[in-house]
């Protein structure tokens, strides 16, 4: 497996150009191709059969572990490191790992970072290639320094305006296409320019941050920096008519969840979705659903999402049944169902996991905390403005929070 950067054939080795030599079945895609038939003419040597990686990789990758099997000589031809984000994942599912050889080139993400002049051995590399873009954008916004491999179908444009509209405050972007050929480009422009513009859908695009979002409401004003905050106000959710974890419960429940980096979590009766929202953005690693049976509040958890720029998975339908066919879960957050949303958690927990579930009714808090081991109840007062400019305290409804068996327990 050879890999090539930039235009054409003519920086390879020595040893690659014999194992070229030596190759009875190339497979790569049409412009690497191209670059190999022309190099063939150049030196009067007669045609190649050869594969064109479409959009079926693995298909590819198939006829040239068959060929292989036959015994015939194969090489790969790929763009920079095939090994990362390349066609090497690809190609070990039906080649055995002992029986490839890899030649790489310089990846795009140092040809990318070395134009503008800077390290990156403290970059997040993401790609957009075959994932939904939401997912990218909410491990975007909880990074510094990122390059972003983009694609067809989502191209530096499309990045842009899911950071505008995720409200994201980047410092710097550079869009870098077709490094290494003869008309390559590194466009440094704004945030709002990428968002708006036509660019190469096959670039580099590098955000040097903080990569935040702005919070209304948070401190009185918007903030650029991204803070590490939970209990986010409840305006900067959309929600029904009130039907929403309030802010200060909602730091609570975080915080009796002990999130842990990777993981999964539920998030049942997720109403608004503001309690999967934030353990998504506060913990990126983990896998997080958002079960809700309402059918508006599923469209509202998705806006809020999108608005907040994290990526989690809604699952519409009621519990028990939306609950089947998900991954066991780490940790559990119950908003709504009641004890029998908690009892199918209860049965699904993995070993060490965690649930934290609020009640309005004590009976019903008092019963899952003899399940869960751990009950408080959290009384908020707030502040009202008199009309003579005087302040009052205005008690909210109390609300039962129990938490357990493990993580986030009271024991020290």
């Amino acid at each position: 497996m050879i890999g090539i950067a930039g235009y054409g054939l003519e920086g390879i080795g020595p040893d690659v150009q014999v194992a070229l030599g030596r190759a009875q079945l190339v497979i790569g895609g049409r412009r690497h191709l191209e670059a190999f038939e022309d190099w063939l003419r150049r030196r009067g040597v007669a045609p190649v059969p050869s594969v064109i990686i479409g959009s079926d990789a693995d298909d590819a990758c198939r006829q040239a572990a068959a060929a292989a099997g036959d015994g015939i000589p194969v090489c790969v031809l790929a763009s920079g490191d095939p090994g990362f984000f390349g066609i090497v994942r690809a190609l070990l599912r039906v080649v055995d790992r002992k029986n490839l050889v890899i030649v790489p080139a310089p990846s795009s993400v140092s040809l990318a970072f070395a134009r503008i002049g800077l390290p990156w051995d403290d970059a997040t590399v993401i790609s957009a290639h075959g994932r939904p873009l939401a997912d990218a954008i909410g491990a975007i916004r909880v990074s510094r320094k990122v390059a972003v491999l983009t694609s067809p179908a989502s191209p530096p444009e499309a990045v842009g305006k899911a950071l505008v509209e995720a409200r994201a405050a980047v410092d710097v972007v550079a869009v870098c296409s077709r490094l290494g050929h003869p008309d390559e480009s590194v466009t440094m422009v704004g945030l709002d320019d990428l968002a708006t513009g036509a660019w190469d859908p096959l670039s580099v695009v590098i955000l040097l941050g903080p990569a935040g979002r702005r919070i209304a409401g948070w401190g009185g004003a918007a903030h650029d920096a991204k803070p590490l905050a939970w209990g986010i106000p409840d305006d900067a959710y959309g929600h029904r008519d009130g039907m929403i974890t309030k802010a200060e419960v909602r730091a609570v429940a975080l915080g009796k969840l002990a999130l842990p980096p990777a993981g999964v979590l539920w998030d049942v009766g997720a109403g608004s979705g503001s309690v999967a929202i934030e353990c998504a953005s506060l913990s990126p690693g983990l896998v997080v659903f958002a079960i809700e049976e309402r059918d508006d509040d599923v469209a509202r958890i998705s806006e809020n999402a999108s608005r907040f720029g994290v990526g989690i998975t809604t699952v519409h339908g009621h519990v028990p049944e939306a609950c089947e066919g998900l991954p066991d879960p780490d940790r559990v957050f119950v908003g709504g169902g009641g004890l029998d949303a908690l009892e199918v958690a209860l049965t699904r927990l993995r070993p060490g996991g965690c649930i934290v579930a609020t009640f309005a009714a004590l009976d019903r808090a008092a019963e899952a905390a003899g399940r869960l081991g751990n009950l408080v109840q959290v009384g908020v007062s707030r502040a009202k403005t008199l009309p003579d400019g005087g302040i009052r305290l205005a008690a909210e409804n109390p609300v039962f929070v129990a938490w357990g068996p493990e993580a986030g327990s009271t024991e020290p």
